[in-house]
């Protein structure tokens, strides 16, 4: 039976000029009232007291009537009140400790968005029209949208190369339960091969950043070159740098896609280690091939992917020593330098590969766990959980 699923499909489309304004108007004002009410909120917590969804957008319908707010009740009232619901969610991960504290949305940083609700927007014939247009988007139907979905969010927004995307959340009625299979694999990231499987497959590392760096570099030269300001010398020169890295990313993304949809097709349980990729990162001599490996943007599609398909995802705790257990006897190595990529076991003699002994360590440790709950300090084994990252990295890219 197939399950309802929400999915947003993402497009492109190309507004008009009028549209360009209209959205560009509304995303500022979206910042501005976030900002605004995250400092309202700041304030009142200094004062010890808190102050709730409900009484922002009362602030937010009295900053209207102000002479000098007065344009936000210019723009759709729906993107508004979704930037307030949106920050009520920030505050509520802060107070249950999965986040930070919410962070002001800086102008040139921050991700250009507003999003709307079924009552700010129309969608007929195929046809998307927010409101405030009188004419409909110019979408570009890259693939359909499931047979008789209904939009209930859609989310526009404008990437820093200046590329405009609409994404229609949806109910997706064809993503179906795969059929149980009674395979299973054990999956160590690392750098020298973006995977290494149990089954002692290898997955090459792409590294998409490195292709272009040398273009990357060569923009970013040229950018720091031009005038400091908002001329439009600069804003040609950083639109150069950022349509580099939109290319980069694209390219990444569509490699984890196919990779982790190939993953949890073949496999009904797939054992990853925890990882601290925020922390992994500040090690300044690997954080930007870490960065390009993207290991924790692969495990969040395995995970959201094995929710949908009704796979496994089990995550072993990150201290479990992996590389350094031999999978064939379980003595334990006394250490194991980044540098040893084959090593030979001391008590039985056998001969390892790193990777695919430590995959192989992994499987078993969470087939352990999955069966009786013992063995390794394990991470929420979900379909489709959450956790951070694997703390271990390969020796430096050459």
């Amino acid at each position: 039976m197939a399950t309802r699923v929400k999915r947003a499909f993402k497009y492109r489309f190309y507004p008009t000029d009028a549209q360009a304004a209209e959205l560009s108007r509304t995303f500022g004002c979206v910042r501005k009232v976030y900002n605004m009410a995250l400092a309202a909120r700041t304030e009142a917590w200094v004062r010890q007291e808190r102050v709730n969804y409900n009484q922002t957008s009362a602030m937010l319908t009295a900053w209207k009537k102000t002479g000098e707010l007065a344009y936000l009740g210019e723009v759709s009232s729906v993107p508004l009140q979704q930037a307030l619901r949106h920050l009520q969610t920030a505050f509520a991960n802060f107070f249950a400790k999965h986040a930070k504290y919410p962070r002001f949305k800086a102008k040139k940083k921050s991700r250009a968005s507003a999003e709307y609700t079924s009552s700010a927007f129309r969608f007929r014939d195929g046809r998307l029209t927010l409101a405030k247009m009188a004419e409909p988007l110019d979408i570009v139907w890259s693939r359909p949208l499931p047979e008789g979905a209904v939009p209930t969010t859609v989310t526009v927004s404008r990437d820093s190369a200046g590329r405009w995307f609409v994404s229609m959340l949806c109910e997706d009625p064809w993503v179906k339960p795969l059929a149980a299979a009674d395979t299973a694999v054990g999956i160590d990231v690392g750098l020298d091969h973006l995977l290494t499987l149990s089954t002692g497959g290898k997955i090459a590392n792409p590294r998409h950043e490195r292709r272009d760096r040398e273009r990357l570099a060569k923009a970013q030269r040229g950018l720091s070159r031009k005038a400091k300001g908002d001329g439009a010398n600069r804003r040609k020169a950083r639109k150069r740098v950022a349509r580099i890295h939109a290319r980069i990313t694209d390219r990444r993304q569509d490699h984890l896609h196919k990779l982790t949809t190939r993953l949890v097709r073949e496999n009904q349980t797939l054992v990853i280690e925890d990882l601290t990729v925020r922390n992994m990162v500040k090690n300044r001599s690997l954080a930007r091939a870490i960065s390009d490996a993207a290991w924790a943007e692969f495990r969040s599609m395995l995970e959201y992917k094995a929710g949908w398909y009704g796979r496994e995802v089990i995550a072993v705790d990150r201290f479990f020593p992996s590389s350094k257990l031999c999978s064939a006897c379980g003595s334990l190595a006394e250490a194991m330098p980044l540098n040893v990529r084959t090593w030979t076991c001391g008590s039985c003699g056998t001969a390892h590969d790193r990777d695919v002994n430590a995959a192989e360590n992994l499987l078993a440790a969470g087939l352990a766990v999955s069966v009786c709950g013992a063995g390794v300090r394990p991470q929420r084994r979900t379909p489709g959980g959450q956790s951070a990252m694997k703390q271990k990295t390969q020796r430096r890219e050459p």
